[in-house]
This record gives structure tokens, sequence and C-alpha cells, in this order.
């Protein structure tokens, strides 16, 4: 007798257009970042210096983003660095792929967290909220949010060029509202005080960087997405590019006019700097308004994230080196919802125990060494062992931009507080661990 019991589905659909996987990336990359780190960046270099942190998070978005866009071009499959850790370190791509994905499970709920958290410091502008009261915000945020996802690519897609008009049109309000206010000398006093030896300066000026890659994460989304992307080995580098473009000019545009209208002292104390900075313009009600547009950004770079870290356990599963539940994708919708599903709930929990402060360095530290040290290096290699490989899209001087770009976050790791180094070593060491006593466990299965 045939047996018609339904095979759980593994596949997804490409389906995103390059407008829609841009309008995806650009999304992830704004959120609550900038509106929350702007204060700590001014106050770490003491002003209108702070343009240097956010110039160099902009260098280092478009260096890391050669690095990617190369990458994605060549493997355009749901994982990311997944795929790519595997792909460049042969025998032990397997290995670094396992710390990628350790790492994935610890970071990626804290991303979504720290948006979260965002938000209901953001909101507190409006209704005063006690600190029970943020938590169950911050997280009743993630279990909504988990359920507008729980939809097919396509209207999710659309969905999201509905949301970066919303984040677009804020951004820009906010540049030309504060032309006609604008103080250049008080905007571009460019100076050192504050600072009494260059140790100081570069040691404020890793922390503020810190800040700064922080707000430009999430470029490299579309990775994530890759089996989704129509036409990826084009659209994949163009969304990258056109994503950090639009995004870093709409910073550097932004901490140059509120310096412009605000006192730095002002703007490095403020807890809701956009809030504070239309409230100055115009009054509270305009104050009030901008807060509502802030806290859909939040919504809207959430979205984005929890959507691109979704398909990276699926992917693991998919290769069946992780639980195999997470590589089951939908039967209607096709989107991997046990992935989904997982990852929202790992993020409620954590949306629940963390302050913003010490997870937005966790984030960006933890990750420096698996994810994007070790792809870079991963890279070079690959040139130079396959210099015959096709590659759809090449990073241009290489390997100048990759050398670059290992030295800057080489640079922000190490101007990080050691804990924080600490805790990014010890996920590695117990990722190692786990990974060594389960291949154990394996081949005495075998056996």
């Amino acid at each position: 007798m045939a047996n018609n019991k339904a095979v759980p589905s593994t596949e997804l659909s490409r389906s995103l257009s390059l407008t829609q996987a841009t309008a995806i990336n650009m999304i992830d990359m704004v959120g609550i970042g900038p509106f929350i780190t702007i204060p700590f960046i001014v106050g770490a270099m003491h002003g209108p210096l702070s343009i240097l942190a956010w110039l160099l998070g902009a260098l280092l978005a478009y260096m890391d983003g050669m690095v990617w866009a190369e990458l994605g071009a060549k493997w355009p499959e749901a994982g990311g660095s997944y795929v790519f850790l595997q792909k460049l370190f042969g025998k032990w791509g397997k290995f670094a792929a396992f710390l990628f994905i350790w790492q994935t499970v610890i970071q990626a709920p804290l991303v979504v967290a720290s948006g979260a958290i965002g938000f209901s410091q953001y909101l507190t502008f409006l209704i005063p909220l006690g600190d029970l009261q943020k938590k169950i915000i911050s997280g009743g945020l993630v279990i909504l949010l988990v359920f507008a996802l729980y939809r097919d690519i396509k209207s999710i897609g659309k969905v999201s060029v509905v949301m970066w008009v919303i984040t677009g049109g804020t951004m820009l309000w906010l540049i030309i509202a504060g032309i006609p206010h604008f103080k250049s000398a008080q905007a571009f006093d460019w100076n050192l005080k504050g600072f009494d030896t260059s140790t100081l300066f570069f040691v404020a000026l890793g922390q503020a960087s810190l800040k700064s890659v922080y707000s430009y994460l999430g470029y490299y989304n579309v990775c994530h997405l890759g089996a989704e992307i129509k036409d990826p080995q084009k659209n994949i580098p163009r969304s990258i590019f056109i994503s950090i473009t639009g995004i870093a000019l709409s910073y550097l545009a932004m901490q140059t006019v509120i310096l412009g209208v605000l006192p730095w002292q002002k703007v490095a104390g403020s807890s809701f700097i956009v809030s504070d900075y239309f409230e100055h313009l115009y009054n509270h009600t305009a104050g009030q308004v901008a807060t509502i547009l802030v806290l859909c950004i939040a919504v809207t770079s959430l979205f984005s994230v929890i959507l691109g870290y979704s398909r990276i356990p699926y992917a693991a599963a998919k290769d069946k080196a992780f639980f195999p539940a997470f590589a089951r994708v939908h039967p209607k919708y096709k989107i991997p919802h046990v992935s989904l599903l997982s990852l929202g709930a790992l993020a409620f929990i954590f949306s629940l125990l963390f302050k913003m402060k010490e997870v937005i360095t966790a984030i960006v530290t933890v990750r420096i060494l698996i994810q994007f040290v070790s792809q870079t290096v991963g890279l070079i290699a690959w040139h130079y062992q396959k210099k015959n490989e096709p590659r759809p899209y090449k990073m241009p001087l290489f390997p100048i931009p990759a050398i670059i770009c290992i030295g800057i976050w080489i640079f922000i790791l190490f101007s990080s507080d050691r804990v924080y180094i600490l805790g990014a070593l010890g996920i590695i060491a117990s990722g190692a661990i786990l990974y060594f006593v389960k291949e154990k466990m394996v081949n005495t299965t075998v056996v």
C-alpha cells in the first residue's frame, strides 16, 4: 500500500525583488539603534568629533559589505554565514559553522531583545512606565512581531517596502526640519578638548565606534535570505551597497543637524534625543509625534531582524547540523515556522532579563571573531587557494578592503570592556567543547 503521508516541506521561495530586499536591509539597519546610540557616541567623543565614529562605522560597513556581497552572490542560500563558513574553511568548515550557530542562538535573541527594550524606553516619553511595565511592553512586542511574520514571504516583502517609507520619511523630516535652525560653528566645533592624551582619544573613539557599528549592523541581512532573493548574483551585492550608502548618508546628516541645533552636552544627556530635538524645534506635541514615528521604526527593524535570523537555524537543520525540527517549512506560508517561533520565544525571555546599554556592547563584541573576522580571513584564503573559482561579484582592490575590515574589527573588539571580551571568548570555548562532545557522541553511535 502506498504511503500517502505528506512529507514536511523544506524549500523556500525566491520571491523578493531588489526593492524589497533593499527595504528589508535598510529597516534592519536603522531600527531603534541610532536614536538610542547618538547620545552615547556624542558623550564619548565630547561633541562634534563624534562624526568620526559614524565615519569609521560607515567605512567598516563598506569594507565588510564587500565581503558579504562576494560571498552572498557566490552562495545565495538561506543562512548567510552558516553557509559561507562551511564553504570557506573546508574540513574545518563544519566546526566554524557550528560555532556560528552556537553564537547566533545567544546573540540573535539579544539583538531582538535590544530593539524591544529600546522601544519600551522611548515609549516612556509618551506614557510614564515603571520597570515591570517596560518589560511587559518589550515582551509583548516580540510576541506581536512573531505573529506578524507568520505569513508568506511575498506579503512580507510588500509590507517591508511600506515600512521603509515610514522609516526613510522620518529620517528625512528630522534632517530637513533642523536646517533653518542649523548653527555651523556649533556643529563643526571639532577639537580635542576633554582628551588629555592621544590614548584617551583612541579609547573614546573605539567605544563610540562600537555604538555606531551597532547602528550600521544589518547591511548583510539579505544574505540570510539568500534562498528567497530573485536574481541573487546581482541583487544581493546591489542591495548591500544601496543600503549602506543610503543609511550612512542619513546617519551623517542626522548627527550633524542635531549637533547644529542642540548643544552637545544636551544631546549627550538625553534619553529620547529625537523626541527632545523636535520638542526644541516646535513644541511638545511635535516631540510626541516624532516619538510615535521612532516607535514605528523600531517595530519595522525588529520585523526585518527576526525575519533574517529565523533563516539561520533553518539552514543548519536542513543541513543536518542542528535539530531536525528547525528545517520544517510551513505548508501554506512557506516559511521556517519552527525556527521563527523558537527565536521569538528566546527573544521574549531575553527582553525581560536585560538592559539596553550592556546588550549593545555584548551584541557587537560577541560576533566579531567568529562571524566577521573569521569570515573575512576565510575569504582571503579562498581567493588565493581557488584563484580561478567563478565569482559573480569580486571585491575591488582585493585584498585591501578585507585587511582594512579586519583591522577595524580588532580595534573595536579591544575597545570593549574586558568582561565583554572574556564573554566572547567564553562563548567560543563553550561552543568548541559542545562541538567535540557532539562529534564524539555521533562517532560512538556509528561504531
